[in-house]
């Protein structure tokens, strides 16, 4: 509450600034009597933009605001200036923004903020009743005439600043319906990603679950062998060796039941989130484009981002395909030294999608090719010296494999930096009828 009422001081200091300056650009669209000016407008707009301050307070000052500027124009303009006929000319517009503020106050114009015609056709209203009262003004001082003509001429007048401050309202509401749609999108962009990583953890703890299953049938059975050696009354003690093996086998188990929680866990994390498995290749290659492109600025690189896609294809597992590419593109930034290129090609060729990525960075030697699969290799290391996990490759192979297909490092004869082409199946990732 305390920031909107902080806001609306905020609007009400620039609407004291800009109505009495946009009162005084004028046009005349048909004769020289017929005036649009923008004070009456601007000052609607502004209206409609307070949340908590009452419309009576901001018209008030508004209304003196606007005969003070109209005033001290006529000072700074005129060689004989007289104070009470400025006055006197001038004394009337206080009237139109002050009524104008309490119509708008009494028709309480905050229950229409969506529906823009009401709003206009509300704003048209008033001030033509705020243009009566400002020339009911006139006639107490001047005994003005009052003309049907004039009559038609303010709700023309009315109707086109009604016009102006609908346009500059559907202008805004435009606006925040993109920088809404953005946010969204950066949002879910950002799941995505977020998902596909845990997506990428639970294949990592899936492995792991399958190695202490194994670890524990291992050791229970080494506990059996040593069971039977105590039946049979061997000479060698086994009794201590009897326990240790089955409080290993114990160990394990529990750590392997700890391991199937958390994998429970994300497996429910990453089905329950409101959003498809499957999405079109080309908006997964934007994501993933899109995520590589902040890393590259956040390692201060200056790398350059294209992608080609042929031939016509299903909508892919979308955390699959987005592991196995932003593993291998994010290897590319981080290999390019400070500047440079990364492409990703793909191609569905009969029942196989296949996908290139190219880097201009210094590429593998020969020698460190036959390594770059295998789990812990890696030539990354940080600031301190220490080495990366070297796993991501190797992830990447393992998944690659268990999908049936194949991945494979491309050393052309002459080509510069490093080229990737995995191969898989589409059956594997398509999303199923």
């Amino acid at each position: 509450m305390h920031s909107q009422i902080k806001r609306d001081f905020y609007i009400l200091a620039l609407m004291l600034i800009t109505v009495p300056l946009a009162g005084e650009l004028k046009f005349y669209p048909v004769n020289e009597t017929f005036r649009i000016s923008f004070g009456a407008p601007t000052f609607f707009f502004f209206l409609l933009l307070f949340q908590r301050m009452p419309s009576v307070l901001p018209g008030f000052f508004t209304g003196i605001m606007v005969v003070g500027f109209r005033i001290l124009f006529d000072f700074t303009s005129q060689e004989q200036f007289d104070w009470t006929y400025s006055l006197l000319e001038h004394y009337s517009s206080f009237f139109f923004y002050f009524s104008y503020s309490v119509l708008f106050s009494l028709i309480k114009m905050d229950r229409f903020h969506n529906r823009t015609l009401i709003i206009g056709c509300m704003g048209m209203i008033i001030e033509v009743l705020a243009d009566l009262v400002e020339f009911l003004s006139q006639y107490v001082v001047f005994q003005t005439i009052f003309t049907w003509a004039a009559l038609q001429e303010m709700f023309i007048i009315a109707l086109s600043h009604s016009f102006i401050v609908l346009s500059f309202l559907n202008m805004i509401k435009l606006y925040e319906a993109q920088s809404r749609e953005k946010q969204t999108r950066k949002q879910n962009e950002h799941m995505l990603m977020l998902i596909s990583n845990l997506y990428e953890e639970s294949i990592h703890l899936k492995k792991t679950l399958q190695n202490a299953e194994s670890i524990t049938m291992k050791s229970f059975e080494l506990y059996q062998g040593l069971q039977t050696l105590k039946n049979e009354q061997n000479t060698v003690p086994v009794e201590g060796f009897v326990r240790q093996s089955l409080i290993i086998a114990g160990e394990v188990h529990e750590i392997k039941k700890d391991n199937q929680r958390i994998f429970a866990g994300l497996l429910k994390l990453i089905s329950d989130e409101e959003m498809s498995d499957y999405m079109d290749i080309h908006q997964l290659v934007d994501i993933m484009m899109r995520s590589n492109k902040k890393y590259a600025r956040l390692l201060e690189k200056n790398i350059q981002f294209d992608s080609t896609i042929i031939g016509t294809h299903p909508h892919y597992h979308v955390f699959t395909m987005l592991s196995l590419m932003n593993n291998i593109v994010a290897n590319a930034v981080e290999a390019i030294q400070s500047a440079g290129t990364i492409s990703i090609h793909l191609e569905r060729t009969d029942g196989f999608v296949e996908i290139r990525i190219n880097d201009d960075g210094p590429g593998i030697s020969p020698r460190r090719q036959k390594l770059i699969f295998k789990p812990g290799f890696t030539t990354k290391y940080d600031d301190s010296g220490n080495p990366s996990t070297g796993i991501g490759l190797s992830y990447v192979k393992e998944l690659v494999e268990e999908l049936r297909g194949e991945i494979m490092l491309q050393d052309e004869a002459g080509a510069k930096g490093t080229t990737f082409l995995i191969r898989l199946p589409i059956e594997q990732v398509r999303e199923k009828e």
